[in-house]
């Protein structure tokens, strides 16, 4: 049996070689044998309109008005979102709004106080 890792993807055992890249069979997910062997942990750092660093709990303002999808309300220019959250995906900031709840934003649209 060969000392290959699992698949990163979907922990597969059946992964294989073909040439300097690894498979998995089950899922076709590829990636190089360097790129398992070095830092897998790596966080994403995630930086608002200005190109500051943003953390959880920050504090921000929205620098443009954004329609909210499936109603007919909008996120206005300057409105202070408090006590951020930071997620994986499209919107990477997960937040509560006072007037209109919990949602979630892109973090281009947003500046750091």
């Amino acid at each position: 049996m060969s000392n290959l890792p699992n698949c990163p993807k979907c922990n597969s055992e059946y992964t294989y070689e073909d040439g300097l890249l690894l498979v998995c069979p089950e899922c076709a997910h590829e990636w190089s044998l360097e790129a398992d062997q070095g830092d897998t942990e790596e966080s994403k750092v995630i930086r608002d309109a200005n190109g500051n660093v943003l953390h959880d709990g920050d504090t921000v303002t929205v620098i443009k008005d954004l329609k909210v999808k499936g109603s007919s309300l909008v996120v206005k220019q300057g409105t202070k979102v408090k006590n951020i959250r930071l997620i994986d995906g499209d919107h990477d900031i997960d937040c509560k709004i006072d007037s209109l709840g919990a949602m979630k934003l892109k973090s281009e649209f947003v500046k750091k106080i």
